[in-house]
């Protein structure tokens, strides 16, 4: 007869931040509330993303253009909508930003002001809605300058160094719907159960492998780019000496390519534009998309740099949408990367 499976023992994410906060003298359990509001979006934003192609007023594009002049996806409305409405109102932010929206999104007139902050992509990857390829949410938290002011937040408390992080994460809407979130002490996966409504924690310690054979570019750009980043992918690709070129693949989705490359190893690039005036600084939001990524990948063992080899944690944002360029994957692929890079 065959034995019986033995049951993996299951651990909710709610579980598993309570745990998490036991471990930090004084906790209020604040955070752990925050991400409940947060967690509740998800679950909405990915029971229309499972349902896209049956509704006429989910795909698609609407006649509308957002603060970076991207058309909006219908879908990425509806996310930024929730998203924007279950977190203003949660009671334990002090301000909250949008990659959708040119200013701050005020806390709301009657309710509480919290100690935190949060920098949020709704939907990253959006223009992939249609072919139903995988997208994803990206949040950012830090604590605020001030963390006993009962007053509302500004800029000034969001615009803040990676590093300074409080917890970063991403929502992946897939095969399946995961939550990836670190806070400062590894990082943790989640897949959603659709069977209890629950996240229930799939992939403990996730670790970055120290290389890798992909490589996820644009590569359609690559005669904008500069002649060190030509020089790179020239040598990753090169087969002389009988060597096994890398192996290249981009979805043009952030989430879905790092997604991989954090389970797979790798490296993903997105340089600045060098000979067009189109990306100058690059295309990915520092805020939004870089900061938070990086602080996932250092906490999974691997690295994240602008084409100029700074470290991304150490970056303070100017402004709210400022860009930057990013390269970001497995240890020994990014310190590959820093060789081609002029010494200041």
């Amino acid at each position: 007869m065959n034995a019986t499976p033995k049951q993996k023992k299951l651990i909710s994410l709610s579980q598993f931040i309570l745990e998490e906060q036991l471990k930090i003298p004084h906790a209020s359990g604040e955070f752990t509330a925050l991400l409940s509001h947060l967690v509740y979006a998800a679950k909405i934003v990915g029971r229309e993303v499972r349902k896209a192609g049956l509704l006429d007023d989910i795909l698609g594009a609407t006649d509308d253009t957002n603060v970076q002049g991207e058309t909006q996806m219908k879908l990425d409305q509806y996310a930024d909508n929730a998203f924007n409405q279950s977190l203003k109102i949660c009671g334990h932010l002090c301000v909250l930003a949008s990659e959708e929206h040119e200013h701050i999104i005020p806390i709301p007139g009657g309710y509480n002001i919290g100690k935190y902050t949060m920098a949020i992509d709704p939907l990253d990857g959006s223009s992939n809605i249609d072919t139903n390829v995988s997208i994803g949410t990206i949040f950012s938290i830090h604590q605020r300058l001030e963390p006993n002011s009962k007053e509302a937040g500004d800029e000034r408390d969001l615009l803040q160094k990676g590093h300074l992080q409080r917890c970063a994460g991403y929502i992946i809407y897939g095969s399946s719907t995961m939550l990836v979130l670190s806070t400062g002490t590894g990082v943790s996966g989640f897949t959603l159960d659709p069977s209890v409504g629950e996240f229930l924690l799939s992939h403990p310690n996730m670790q970055m492998p120290e290389s890798g054979d992909i490589y996820s570019a644009n590569e359609g750009n690559a005669s904008y780019w500069s002649p060190e980043v030509q020089a790179y992918l020239q040598k990753i690709k090169s087969i002389e000496g009988g060597k096994k070129p890398k192996t290249a693949r981009y979805i043009g989705s952030l989430v879905a390519d790092f997604h991989r490359n954090l389970l797979k190893g790798g490296i993903f690039l997105y340089p600045n534009d060098t000979k067009s005036s189109k990306y100058p600084n690059g295309k990915l939001r520092l805020l939004y998309e870089a900061a938070p990524m990086a602080f996932i990948a250092e906490q999974a063992g691997g690295m994240a740099v602008t084409v100029k080899g700074e470290r991304i944690l150490d970056l303070t944002p100017k402004e709210l949408h400022e860009r930057t360029t990013l390269i970001i994957g497995s240890k020994k692929e990014v310190e590959e990367f820093l060789t081609f890079v002029p010494k200041s």
